[in-house]
């Protein structure tokens, strides 16, 4: 598996989250480069200022009206090109953060497509959704960063080079003592990774939870199961906080050594200096240039502070990415696909023998849901089988074939946010008849005509504004509207009343004639409209033939239509 299924040339396997953060960073080159260079540029012209100040000082001093001229223009200049190289160093670290936090995003959702219906199984809900609502940030804070933490280095060095060449013994308490603070800082970096990495853990799992009980939340209200979960929640919630101020307990830390030890620093550097110039080892301006030394040195020491801590969490949450990324579906595209005749075909299930036929309307009534849904998913290529397509195995299609030919539409099936057009015709390329039509069909021209805009009404999300019957219906509509050459209906009626039933009873054939459709139901209904049906009873077919047929002749076809009823 590559980090780009899209293809960018040259991505190295998802193994690591250092890995992953270098080829976020490497993807634009140049754009990195240039952040680079500029926050170098950005504080070394920062760190050369008390230099300046202090020959300004030295040929004031010695009444060198030239050398006071000169200097103060050298300072302007440095001041213009720190201005300059901060506003562009910004402009870099605000597109790398962009191209290193959509990047995670647009990754995230190929190998969610690539993973499709094993998403569900193989990821929770809070795990997807805490990347694209706080890993993102801490991924694209740890690309920026670096070209601060860099200029912040360059600018230590620079510094330290000339205070050595001023006077050695104050040179060699920044070269020193800039090591001793990293070090000391270092020691906070280990547990708030650890603890970082814990609250993460944590908090997906608290979105997960929210998820189930919002999207449960009338069956928990219908059992009495509302102030069960709520306190579980609660509870959990209550966990996290704790995770948290964990988490903030060593932040505090950090962001207090932040403060402290450059401070110290500054007063150790200070004194020193100031010692040195009452001996007379330094000019006056030495020691003006020493303090602004060390006055600046405040802030690279806290931009590697910062660098230190936002690429620990960065590394935090990449690993999550990683952990996403390096999933594989279930199935996979064959090594040699092969090609499968045009127009409706038979579609057959080995295991079960269940055989649909092309171009009828087929039902199949199964003893119990899970020998349906079974089915579906082998005749869908949902799970790995030998089912068959015009005879050729559907493992020897590309996914994106069956995809194309075989449409699966059960009742997991989601509403998504939009206007309803939108929603019905996702590809828009249906006219208003074959909306109209595919509306009719599944009898929901009443919910269109009951929104105040009709097709143009918003959506909410998932469609809570509609009653299951609704969604139901309008899930069936957008089935029709797509015309799929094969269509697999799972129970499509459950949650509609028997006059709509009928109604979409008597309409479906006529909707989907000339194409391949199977209905998985038990409805008597649906079993009378079927041109065929099949019985399946323990995973198998045990008998076919028309609902009247199969009524009159089989004991149990009869016992499970009529449920127990004579």
């Amino acid at each position: 598996m590559r980090f780009s299924p899209a293809g960018d040339p040259g991505v190295p396997d998802s193994r690591s989250a250092t890995r992953y953060l270098i080829w976020l960073a490497g993807r634009h080159k140049l754009l990195f480069g240039a952040g680079l260079v500029l926050g170098v540029i950005w504080l070394v012209a920062q760190a050369l200022m008390p230099a300046a100040v202090g020959r300004a000082v030295d040929g004031l001093s010695r009444g060198d009206e030239g050398a006071l001229v000169r200097w103060g223009l050298i300072l302007l200049g440095l001041g213009v090109l720190q201005t300059v190289a901060g506003i562009l160093r910004h402009q870099c670290a605000v597109r790398n953060w962009l191209a290193a936090a959509y990047r995670t995003v647009q990754l995230t959702v190929e190998t969610a497509n690539r993973l499709g219906a094993a998403l569900p199984r193989r990821v929770a809900t809070g795990e997807v959704v805490s990347i694209g609502t706080s890993d993102i940030d801490q991924i694209g804070h740890a690309i920026e960063i670096t070209a601060r933490g860099t200029g912040a280095l360059v600018a230590i060095v620079t510094v330290a080079v000339i205070l050595l060449d001023a006077s050695v013994p104050l040179g060699l308490v920044v070269v020193l003592g800039v090591p001793v603070l990293m070090a000391v800082v270092g020691l906070l970096i280990r547990p708030l990774h650890r603890q970082q990495h814990a609250y993460r853990d944590a908090e997906g799992a608290l979105t997960t939870r929210a998820g189930d009980i919002v999207s449960g939340l009338r069956v928990l209200r219908g059992v009495g199961g509302e102030a069960v979960l709520s306190g579980r929640y609660r509870s959990q919630s209550q966990a996290l906080r704790a995770h948290g101020v964990r988490v903030a307990r060593v932040q505090s830390l950090l962001e207090a050594a932040q403060v402290l030890l450059p401070g110290a620093f500054l007063v150790l550097v200070t004194w020193l200096g100031a010692r040195f110039a009452l001996a007379g080892q330094i000019s006056a301006g030495q020691l003006v240039a020493f303090y602004g030394y060390t006055a600046f040195l405040v802030s690279p020491l806290r931009q590697l502070t910062e660098t230190v801590d936002k690429v620990t969490r960065g590394h935090v949450a990449a690993r999550r990415v990683v952990r996403l990324l390096r999933l594989e579906p279930d199935l996979r595209d064959p090594s040699c696909p092969v090609a499968v005749p045009d127009g409706p075909g038979e579609l057959v299930d080995v295991e079960s023998g269940v055989r649909v036929p092309a171009g009828r309307f087929t039902a199949l009534a199964a003893s119990t849901p899970e020998d349906a849904a079974a089915i579906v998913d082998r005749l869908g290529r949902y799970a790995d089988s030998d089912a068959t397509l015009h005879g050729v195995p559907l493992r020897e299609l590309t996914l994106a074939t069956v995809r194309e030919r075989i449409l699966v539409a059960d009742n997991d099936a989601r509403l998504f946010t939009g206007t309803l057009r939108a929603e019905l015709d996702p590809r828009d390329e249906a006219d208003s008849a074959t909306l109209d039509g595919a509306l009719r069909a599944a009898s929901a021209t009443d919910i269109v005509e009951a929104l105040p805009d009709g097709l143009d009404s918003p959506v909410a999300e998932r469609g809570r504004e509609f009653s299951g019957g609704q969604q139901q219906r309008l899930r069936l509509a957008r089935a029709l509207v797509a015309d799929p050459e094969t269509l697999l209906l799972v129970e499509p009626t459950s949650a509609v009343d028997a006059h709509t039933e009928a109604r979409i009873a008597g309409r479906l054939g006529a909707a989907r004639a000339g194409r391949t459709t199977l209905a998985c139901t038990t409805s008597p209904l649906l079993l009378g409209q079927a041109d065929h049906v099949i019985f399946v009873e323990d995973g198998k077919v045990v008998a076919e033939g028309r609902h009247a047929e199969l009524y009159e002749t089989e004991p149990r076809y009869r016992a499970m239509v009529s449920r127990g009823e004579n």
